[in-house]
Parts: C-alpha cells; structure tokens; sequence
C-alpha cells in the first residue's frame, strides 16, 4: 500500500525514464578506456555506460573531492541513484553520479523543444560500503530486498518522506544492472506500479477526477505498464499490470448513468477472460459482479425490469464461475453477499427503495 492505497502481496509505482547519464559520462570520461561491443538491450534497460560498471546506493551518501572524509564535500547521492564506478581506491569509489535528475519526472513534464538543462552528473569519492555495484554476486538480491523495505516504508506513518521513490529507483537499478536475473519482471512491474499509484494519488485531487468519462480526466501515464504486459506476457508481472490498466478506462463518477457500469463490467470481464488464471482473475470477476448488482438497480429504478432481469441472472452467473473456480477468495465471498442481496431485494446501488 503506497498512501492508503493496498495492492496484492505488494504493499504499496511509471515510466522507466530515460536518464542522460550515459551521454554525460562518456563525454566527461572520454579519456577513460571504453567498454565492449554494446549488446541488443531490453526496452526496459538502458545502455551500458562506458566508463564503468554501474552501481547504486543503499543509503544518502557523501560525495567528496579525494578518498578522504575531511576533504572537501561534492554533492549527496539519494538512494537508488544511478551511478558509475570510474575507479577504486581502497575503501573508496570514484564514481560519477547522476544526484540532480529527476527520475520521477512525468515525461509529459520534459520539455517538447530543446533540453530540460539538467545538470551533469557529479564526480567525487564515495565510500564503497552500502553501494551495489553490477559486477557483485548476489548483487539483485540486495537491490530487491533494500527496494521491498523501502516501499514498506512508504507505508509506514513513521516511514521517510521519499520511501516510494527510493523503492522505485532501486527497482530500475536492479532491471538495469542484472537484465540476466530471474527477478527483473517483479522488479520492473513493481517500479511501474509505485510510479502509477502516485499518479493516480495525484490524478484523484484534481477536479477532472470526478468527471464521468475517462477522457475527460487526467490519464496515467501507460507506458511503463504496457512494457511489463509486452515483455513478460504470461506472467504475474503481466497480469497485475493488464488489471491495473484498466483503471484509466473506469468512469470517474457514474452520475446515474447506466453506460459507465455497462462498460466497466466488460472491462473486467474481458480481463477474466483473457486470464483465466491471472493473479487478479478472481478480483476482476469480482468487480463485474458488483456492477451487474449496480445495474440491477439502476434498470428497476428506470422502469427497465427486463434488462434489470438481465442483470440480476447474470450477476448469478458470474457470482457462481468465481465460487466454482475461486471458492476460497474474498471475492467469491463478497460476490456471494452481493447476489444475496439481490435476492432479498436490498438496495445495492442509490436511495433505498423499500
């Protein structure tokens, strides 16, 4: 849960975004020896920068100008930020370290002409403990746990104020710095999810929130969770992240209209049917039951006892396929108050009509 907000498994968020740091550290370090070829690389990942291995910090770290914690300080490197290793002296790294960038930066927020005069990365020694560099073993294990405790904290009361973002980054750290490990799906969906479930915090403000169609609000940005359905189909990852999706397309507030209802339930029934067996199958079932339950109100209260009819006998339908194949799931439970209250003709959408 990230804000209030609660997710399967992950308690807690969008797009990987590109960063200059491989650009800048080849014109800074040009007189630094190159790396090999360069190999087709994932969409998610960027390219290997040639001055040095990459690597990441698990905790807000001082930059200095020499391998000396009396010397001059540089800069602070955040959590999770990118960097690469130009040399190593003892306990110490000479690193240059993207510390200005913004990676949480919506793209519709980068300028449409010309730079967004972000600053270079910084050079300066850094003490080697607590940083992750690609060429440790074992290395994607530290990532992952240090991200999954630092999104934990995001929903903590007593948890930093930057936790979210700190999760997030050492998430794309570690689909950046290990493509080869078994754990990259999670980590990039997770660092889509953070991304998304601060957008939709954000988007959820704003008056357009309350709009009834989709296109009218502000929309979240799809793109990281469109790459994790692309690239890892067939997956948890994919599932999650083709379920979260839909939620660009709800209506903000149904206004009375039956349409909005209509609509959502094909949605979430669409889902179910093109995971069967998705992580969130049983939910979206789920969801579809409670907005035929929503219609069958709606229908009755227009005079429309048909297609209330319709309705109620297919909330029936879809109640019985999620206690046949989810039967220990709150949501066959919850479905299965939902019909009963149909049933006894309790109200479950609008003024009670008793």
């Amino acid at each position: 849960m990230i804000f209030g907000v609660m997710r399967p498994r992950i308690f807690f968020p969008r797009a990987f975004a590109i960063l200059t740091l491989t650009l800048s550290v080849a014109a800074l370090c040009s007189a630094l020896p190159a790396g090999g070829d360069k190999k087709p690389q994932k969409p998610q990942q960027q390219v290997k920068p040639m001055a040095g291995p990459r690597a990441a910090a698990l905790r807000v770290t001082w930059l200095y100008v020499a391998p000396d914690p009396t010397s001059e300080k540089v800069s602070r490197v955040q959590i999770g930020r990118e960097m690469v290793v130009a040399e190593k002296s003892g306990p110490w790294l000479r690193v240059y370290a993207n510390t200005d960038i913004e990676e949480m930066r919506d793209q519709k927020d980068a300028p449409e002409f010309g730079t967004d005069d972000t600053p270079p990365p910084i050079s300066g020694w850094m003490e080697a403990k607590g940083v992750v560099v690609e060429t440790n073993a074992g290395g994607d294990l530290v990532l992952m746990g240090e991200a999954a405790s630092q999104e934990s904290l995001a929903s903590d009361p007593r948890g930093t104020a930057n936790a979210a973002q700190n999760a997030r980054l050492l998430y794309k750290r570690l689909v950046e710095m290990y493509p080869n490990s078994p754990l990259v799906p999670e980590a990039a969906w997770r660092a889509a999810d953070i991304q998304w479930q601060l957008q939709k915090a954000d988007a959820s403000t704003r008056p357009s929130a309350k709009e009834r169609d989709a296109y009218l609000r502000d929309q979240i940005d799809e793109d990281e969770l469109k790459k994790i359905v692309k690239y890892y189909p067939h997956t948890r990852p994919a599932d999650l992240a083709s379920y979260e999706l839909i939620e660009n397309k709800l209506c903000g507030d149904w206004q009375g209209q039956e349409k909005c209802p209509e609509k959502e339930s094909e949605y979430y029934e669409k889902y179910a049917a093109e995971n069967p067996d998705g992580a969130k199958t049983a939910q979206a079932l789920y969801q579809a039951v409670f907005r035929q339950a929503v219609l069958v109100d709606m229908y009755g209260a227009d005079g429309n006892d048909k297609k209330s009819t319709e309705a109620r006998n297919h909330a029936h339908e879809l109640a019985a396929k999620l206690k046949d194949k989810f039967p220990q799931t709150d949501s066959a439970w919850r479905a299965a108050a939902l019909v009963y209250k149909l049933d006894e003709g309790i109200p479950v959408y609008g003024i009670d009509r008793q």
